[in-house]
């Protein structure tokens, strides 16, 4: 079942996301824990975030990693991170996993751009050995984004044909209060608990947050250089004014906030 989400590259999706999933894999593990020994699942991996934040853990005997996009999955290959870490392409909503082979499986960002999230939490549950912890966490990307939000205001209060090219126009599946743990609880997980995460994006300058929010994925970059020029330069200057508020150029910071949830397979 295809993604919905708009792979442009892994030099993208790092500039735009990859530096931020970095961050925000810490906290999520902390709160979802860690085994101290035997195989683990990031499904979903991306350019490998959280793959590198599992293999901060010793006692791991191997870290399976899979996405939907082939480009991400040989990125993840090509830096050789850890030996333990086997990544592959694949689809969450159908893992090629057998039943009950994992003693963990994580999903970092991955949930509300998947065809079928709640597929995708039943197939997290199958590859689950009983009594082990799944944990999944997604932007609160209506009201947890708010250098996204300014971006995408700015934008669409000037040029309202950008409406639709835009990821946090509108509410995604799972990132509403209570979706994941409904999810959870649905599939059949026990113990579920849930949480906010939050972390702060860091950008050096005005350049360091434009060029990934126009360029960095999804479809805006060919409809923003398909405008006449004079319209770009009005909705440059215009996210410009929104960054600056005001101060010179410089260092900006912006909290955002991602939901998270956990549970354990029910022991039979």
């Amino acid at each position: 079942m295809p993604s919905n989400f708009v792979a442009k590259g892994v030099d993208g999706y790092e500039a735009v996301m990859g530096r931020w999933s970095r961050r925000l894999a810490v906290p999520f593990l902390e709160f979802s824990g860690v085994p101290s020994h035997g195989r683990v699942l990031d499904a979903g991996c991306g350019t490998g975030s959280l793959s590198a934040a599992l293999a901060a853990h010793p006692g791991l005997a191997a870290i399976d990693a899979m996405d939907f996009e082939e480009g991400f999955v040989a990125a993840l290959r090509e830096r050789k991170v850890d030996p333990r870490i086997r990544a592959q392409q694949g689809d969450v909503c159908a893992l090629p996993y057998g039943d009950a082979e994992f003693d963990g499986v994580y999903s970092l960002l991955v949930l509300h751009f998947v065809s079928d999230p709640h597929r995708a939490v039943r197939e997290m549950l199958r590859v689950l050995r009983p009594g082990a912890t799944a944990a999944a966490t997604v932007w609160d990307n209506y009201g947890g984004m708010p250098a996204w939000r300014m971006f995408w205001d700015t934008i669409v209060a000037l040029e309202p044909e950008a409406a639709d090219k835009g990821p946090t126009r509108a509410r995604r599946p799972m990132t509403g209060e209570g979706q994941l743990r409904d999810a959870f609880e649905r599939a059949g997980f026990a113990e579920v608990a849930d949480t906010l995460l939050t972390i702060r994006l860091n950008y050096d300058n005005f350049e360091d947050f434009w060029h990934p929010m126009v360029y960095g994925q999804g479809k805006f970059g060919a409809f923003f250089d398909g405008l006449p020029e004079k319209k770009r330069d009005q909705l440059r200057d215009a996210v410009r004014a929104a960054y600056l508020c005001g101060e010179g150029d410089g260092p900006r910071g912006f909290a955002n906030v991602a939901w998270a949830v956990r549970g354990t397979a029910p022991r039979h």
